[in-house]
């Protein structure tokens, strides 16, 4: 005769077994787990809150500084914008840029302390490793959505207000920070030490940077700057901020564009990142 607990034992490895085949429970549980990591990671601002109010500075110089100059020169072909509304855009998205960039610190700190060897042996898939910390990083990035409307705020730009375009701006940040962290946590993956990890990420972020039209249209690029510039997913969000953020503001390449690279960027930088997680554990 079967005992009782063996029956129960029994009923709790089949519905166990009946999770792991049930698309939805296999769904459910890989959001859980990536929120999870998301949560955890977003938590470390609380640490260290003075970096998001030394990230403000770069912002401000951009828009205080560069903008207020350059709007008076006209030299800048920008159609109906002013320079200093066609640059506020592409000052948000470098800031996003210049966080999310440096994001995959922290597996190499991860790795040093011990912690990255209990997330790979973990049952938590490493694209959801992955994935929760680059929506951490679009989670970082809300704080420099913030200065830049208060900055654009202060200096008069022509915001759009409207609050489903606010929602989109809030998309994008994501998406944006999610590409870029994702592309960072590649480079942690592939280099593994800090001062290659610094030295690479401070070496990439003026290309993504100045080969995008966040300072200047496309069309006053070189040629050859033209097809990096296309190739290059900054390009697309600044496009689509453009269109979001201002009042006047268009999109050259079309929102479902815009938001279709990045996600598609996302959704390949994030695959190949928790495909080489294992290697930080080497």
């Amino acid at each position: 005769m079967r005992h009782p607990e063996q029956g129960g034992q029994l009923n709790d490895s089949a519905e166990q077994a009946l999770k792991r085949t049930n698309p939805l429970a296999i769904v459910t549980s890989f959001i859980r787990k990536t929120l999870a990591i998301a949560e955890m990671e977003a938590r470390k601002m609380r640490h260290d809150p003075t970096e998001l109010a030394f990230r403000a500075v770069q912002p401000a110089l951009w828009l205080l500084v560069f903008g207020q100059v350059f709007t008076r020169t006209h030299v800048i072909p920008t159609g109906d914008l002013s320079y200093l509304d066609f640059m506020t855009p592409g000052v948000l998205a470098q800031s996003v840029l210049f966080i999310a960039i440096f994001s995959g610190m922290t597996i190499i700190w991860e790795r040093d302390l011990g912690i990255i060897h209990k997330f790979v042996a973990s049952p938590t898939p490493r694209v959801a490793l992955s994935l929760g910390k680059a929506l951490a990083g679009g989670v970082r990035a809300f704080s420099q959505a913030i200065v830049v409307y208060v900055l654009a705020l202060l200096l008069h730009v022509n915001i759009n207000w409207n609050p489903l375009s606010l929602i989109g701006v809030l998309i994008l940040v994501v998406l944006g920070a999610a590409t870029f962290t994702a592309f960072s946590l590649v480079i942690a993956f592939l280099v593994k030490t800090r001062e290659r990890f610094m030295g690479i990420g401070q070496v990439l972020t003026m290309p993504f940077f100045f080969a995008s039209n966040a300072l200047y249209p496309i069309s006053i690029m070189p040629d050859w700057l033209k097809v990096i510039a296309h190739i290059n997913p900054l390009t697309y969000q600044v496009d689509a901020l453009r269109d979001l953020m201002l009042s006047g503001g268009s999109s050259s390449f079309g929102l479902p564009l815009d938001f279709g690279v990045l996600v598609m960027a996302t959704t390949v930088l994030v695959i190949i990142s928790g495909w080489l997680y294992p290697r930080a554990a080497t």
